[in-house]
C-alpha cells in the first residue's frame, strides 16, 4: 500500500496537492480545456492562521472549491484574473475597422476605468447589482449625463458578453435596461412647428449677414439630410436632369485626422433623394455662388464640395453648428416670442415630423431619412398632438 503524502503538520494531502520546501502549498490540475494550471497558497484550509508577513489569499482548499465550481459550469476560474479595464482593452482591440468617432469613444471609456476602482475589480466578481450601483454612482455622484452613461454601458455590455462567450464568466452583469437604473435626463429634441420654421427661414433670408446661409439651411429643412451628409455633397452628386440627390458619404473632421470621408451610418444611408423644384433652385444658387480656392481641396480622393470658409477650407458640421447658434441667438435677441433651439439636427427632425404629419408612408420616410430601423422613423409619430389626431380622424370620415 502506497504511503499517503502529508504536510509538515501531518495532514493528508489530496491528489494534486503538495507542500513546497518553503512551506507554501501548491495545487496542480488540468482545466476543462485540457490546459495544465497551478495555484498556490500559504494556508491549506481556511482554519489555518494568517501570517501577517505573507500576502492574504484564500486557502488552497478554498481555491480548489472555486476551481471545481468553475469547472462544473465550464468556466475559467476567477475569470482568468482579468480586471474590468483589461477586459475592455481586450474587447476594443478586437473591434477592427470602426469609425474614428467610435475609437475615440472607446478611449474615453478606458480612460474613465483607469480612474475608477471599478476598473480594477475582477470580472468574475462583478454582479448585476454592482454594475447598476456603479452606473448610478456615475450619474448621482459624478454628474455624468444619461447619454454619457448610455455610451459607457454601450462598451461594457458587449465587452462582458465577450467574456461570457469566452467562458470566463457565467452571466453578463450589464445585460439590463438602462432606463430602469439611471434617470433619462436627455433633453428631447423638439421639431419646430411649420410656423416657426417659416419665421426662422424668413429671418435668415432677410438678415444682411446670415442670408448667405439661407439656401443651405432651407435644404436641411426640406430634405432631412444629416449635416455630415450635406457637408459631404459635391457638385457631381446633384443630378438636375433626373432631379435626384445622391447621398454617398459623410464629411468629417477631427483634431487628430483633419478632414476625412466616412461612409454613411449604415447601408440605408446610401440613398437617392428626389429633389423638389425649390430645393433644386437652392442648389443651383449655391453652385452659382460657390467660391473654391485656386487649388480645389480634395479629401480622400473626393473634390467638388459646395461650401468654403473665408480661409478656403471646406465647411463641415462644426461650421454649421456655429452658424445656427449665432442665427438663433440673434433671432431671440430681437423678437419677444423666443424660438426653440434650432440646430442642423432640429432641421432633420422637423422635416421627418412634417412628412409624418403629412401622411407619408413610414417606409418611404424611412428610406428618405436613411434610417436603418423603422422604429427610429416611427418615433417621429410620437410628436403628434391633439390637432394632428383630430385631422387624422377627420380624414377617416
Amino acid at each position: 500500500m502506497s504511503k499517503k503524502r502529508r504536510d509538515n503538520k501531518g495532514r493528508i494531502l489530496h491528489n494534486g496537492e503538495m507542500q513546497m520546501s518553503d512551506g507554501k502549498y501548491r495545487y496542480k490540475y488540468i482545466n476543462f480545456r485540457g490546459e495544465e494550471k497551478v495555484v498556490y497558497s500559504w494556508r491549506l484550509t481556511r482554519h489555518d492562521p494568517i501570517d501577517p508577513t505573507k500576502k492574504k489569499t484564500l486557502s488552497l482548499r478554498e481555491i480548489e472549491m472555486d476551481i471545481q465550481r468553475a469547472e462544473f459550469d465550464g468556466l475559467t476560474v476567477y475569470g482568468d484574473n482579468m480586471s474590468v479595464l483589461e477586459l475592455v482593452e481586450k474587447y476594443t482591440t478586437t473591434r477592427i475597422g470602426v469609425r474614428p468617432t467610435t475609437k475615440r469613444g472607446y478611449g474615453t471609456v478606458i480612460n474613465l476605468l483607469k480612474k475608477e476602482d471599478f476598473g480594477y475589480r475582477r470580472i468574475d466578481k462583478i454582479r448585476i447589482s454592482d454594475a447598476k450601483y456603479w452606473l448610478i454612482k456615475l450619474q448621482q455622484k459624478d454628474g455624468k449625463s444619461y447619454s454619457v452613461i448610455h455610451n459607457i454601458r454601450g462598451v461594457l455590455r458587449p465587452a462582458f458578453q465577450m467574456a461570457v462567450d469566452d467562458d470566463l464568466i457565467k452571466k453578463n452583469p450589464f445585460n439590463f435596461p438602462l432606463v430602469d437604473v439611471v434617470v433619462n435626463d436627455s433633453v428631447r429634441r423638439e421639431a419646430l412647428t411649420q410656423a416657426q420654421e417659416r419665421k426662422f427661414l424668413q429671418f435668415v433670408k432677410e438678415d444682411k449677414h446670415f442670408k448667405k446661409y439661407y439656401e443651405g439651411i432651407y435644404i436641411l429643412f426640406k430634405t432631412g439630410l444629416r449635416i455630415s451628409e450635406f457637408c459631404g455633397l459635391t457638385v457631381s452628386d446633384i443630378d438636375f436632369k433626373n432631379h435626384i440627390l445622391h447621398i454617398k458619404r459623410q464629411l468629417q473632421k477631427n483634431s487628430v485626422k483633419d478632414y476625412y470621408i466616412e461612409a454613411p451610418k449604415s447601408k440605408s444611408g446610401y440613398r437617392k433623394i428626389p429633389m423638389t423644384k425649390d430645393v433644386e433652385d437652392c442648389f443651383k444658387k449655391i453652385i452659382e455662388n460657390r467660391n473654391p480656392p485656386k487649388i480645389e481641396p480634395m479629401v480622400d480622393g473626393v473634390a467638388g464640395f459646395l461650401y468654403f470658409d473665408q480661409n478656403g477650407s471646406i465647411v463641415y458640421s462644426l461650421h454649421w453648428s456655429h452658424y445656427f447658434k449665432r442665427i438663433w441667438t440673434k433671432y431671440n435677441n430681437i423678437y419677444r416670442e423666443p424660438m426653440p433651439k434650432v440646430t442642423p439636427h432640429v432641421c432633420r427632425h422637423t422635416f421627418c415630423s412634417n412628412m409624418a404629419k403629412a401622411g407619408m408612408n413610414p417606409k418611404a420616410l424611412q428610406y428618405i431619412m436613411g434610417h436603418s430601423d423603422i422604429s427610429v422613423t416611427l418615433n417621429t409619430y410620437t410628436h403628434f398632438e391633439f390637432e394632428d389626431a383630430k385631422k387624422e380622424l377627420e380624414k377617416l370620415g
